[in-house]
């Protein structure tokens, strides 16, 4: 029998899912475990979504539509962007797809010729590096380290970037470090990006869970819209994960391109969760502000008391829901750790490794549950650094 395509063989999964489906059988088991491992947050969409969903399909709308999506929200989103981003969008710069990694596929086959070289994030996202794997390009990665408090190293992009370099990407606030790039960051990038005349693949689906100052997206830098491809979507902000609702915001002749893709693949996105992305997008209630009111809640006492438990350090993160934690004075390697805690102390996070090579002395805990959840979480990480706490004290 003839092999399946080997493009197949340069993709990888994601470690938050293994972990997930592991903690799911302790639990058949009848463990009591503590969910840190997935991005999804334990909140739901407002009720009026919710109501806008059911009105949608009992009004019939479950046809075919626009293989860019429906015009009213196309155009919902550019005037969202320029009310919660100062960006600049016409409606025909916007294209939905099911989910931001379709989104972000999309965009990526739209982008990318085989031998190009991408420049991405590490630790980062797992899906970046995979998928420019599986076009027949090289992932080159960029490191995000602790001393600079996980913001890129400008030289070092500088340094890797070669004739064959033809995008860069980055993910602000970051997944998994909950880093902010800075202004300055953005402009330096935005200077690369200008001098070598290449894409930039923002993805920006945490930038309303920013827990001091502006989100600033690079897009509204001088010249960078037209070379700028943003990725976002609506399972973080708006807690629409299940729903499949992701954009991207492209140049025009970028949405072209990546319409025809999805002609020869998905067709369209369905017409009645588009209908209720509109009534997100108005958030009439409030919801984004209050959720992200919590997840700073969660984030300061999440942080503080993990800092006290012996063998763990972690810098507080600026946006997203992650504590990405480095535990090498544990003087276990990470895996380890991870497997302690969720085997024994049914605390499940990932190992961040998951996330590069960049990632090999730290956790990342999601912060997706309750206080209370997040409180027994502590305690049990605390009981279980008996394993360490000696060595840590020597």
């Amino acid at each position: 029998m003839r092999p399946v395509a080997t493009r197949v063989s340069q993709l990888t999964g994601e470690g938050a899912l293994a972990v997930f489906s592991r903690a799911k059988e302790l639990e058949r088991d009848g463990r009591s475990i503590i969910h840190l491992e997935l991005g999804e947050p334990d909140f739901h969409p407002a009720a009026a979504v919710v109501d806008a969903l059911r009105d949608a399909v009992a009004s019939g709308r479950d046809r075919y539509v626009s293989t860019r999506g429906i015009p009213a929200l196309r155009a919902a989103i550019a005037s969202y962007l320029r009310r919660t981003r100062r960006l600049e969008v016409g409606s025909d710069e916007v294209l939905l797809a099911p989910g931001c990694k379709m989104a972000l596929s999309l965009a990526m086959m739209a982008l990318i010729e085989p031998g190009d070289e991408v420049l991405y994030p590490d630790p980062g996202f797992p899906i970046y590096p995979s998928f420019t794997r599986g076009l027949g390009a090289s992932a080159i990665p960029f490191g995000l380290e602790e001393k600079n408090k996980f913001q890129p190293d400008l030289q070092e992009i500088a340094a890797k970037i070669t004739p064959r370099t033809s995008l860069l990407i980055f993910n602000s606030p970051n997944n998994p470090t909950g880093t902010v790039f800075s202004r300055e960051t953005l402009q330096q990038l935005a200077d690369l990006a200008r001098k070598h005349d290449l894409w930039v693949l923002a993805d920006e689906i945490y930038a309303r869970i920013v827990f001091n100052g502006e989100f600033l997206s690079i897009r509204s830098l001088p010249g960078m819209a037209e070379r700028t491809v943003i990725i976002d979507g609506f399972s973080k902000s708006f807690a629409m994960t299940g729903w499949r609702l992701g954009y991207a915001v492209a140049p025009k002749h970028v949405v072209d391109a990546m319409d025809l893709l999805v002609l020869n693949t998905f067709t369209c996105v369905a017409e009645f969760t588009q209908v209720a992305g509109i009534e997100a997008l108005r958030d009439s209630s409030n919801a984004v502000e209050a959720m992200v009111v919590e997840y700073r809640k969660r984030r300061d006492l999440f942080v503080a008391r993990l800092n006290r438990i012996p063998g763990f350090r972690c810098q507080i993160p600026d946006g997203s829901f992650y504590a990405w934690v480095n535990v090498e004075d544990t003087g276990l390697a990470a895996e380890e750790v991870a497997k302690v805690l969720l085997e024994e102390g049914g605390v499940a996070g990932i190992a961040g490794a998951a996330f590069g090579a960049g990632g090999k002395n730290y956790l990342r805990f999601s912060l997706v549950s309750a206080r209370h959840s997040l409180e027994e979480a502590l305690d049990r990480i605390a009981r279980l650094s008996v394993r360490w706490r000696a060595a840590v004290a020597r």
